[in-house]
């Protein structure tokens, strides 16, 4: 079964900027990805339950 990417709207743990990413809704999975406003890197950890998608972001320094 084919899932769309979805669009999730986060906020930069570097310059507090909110920024929109493309998410796999297919699979939870952890990955780094540059802000487009600072572009200082981010952790990012998508969890997928069901229908449910969450998204959590982390400085990829610190982690989470």
């Amino acid at each position: 079964m084919y899932l769309a990417m979805r669009e999730e709207r986060v906020t930069c743990p570097h310059c507090w900027e909110s920024i929109d990413l493309l998410i796999d809704p297919s699979q939870s999975q952890t990955y780094t990805e540059d802000c487009w406003v600072c572009c200082r890197p981010i952790l990012i950890r998508t969890e997928v339950d069901g229908e449910s998608l969450s998204v959590d972001v982390a400085q990829e320094d610190l982690g989470f």
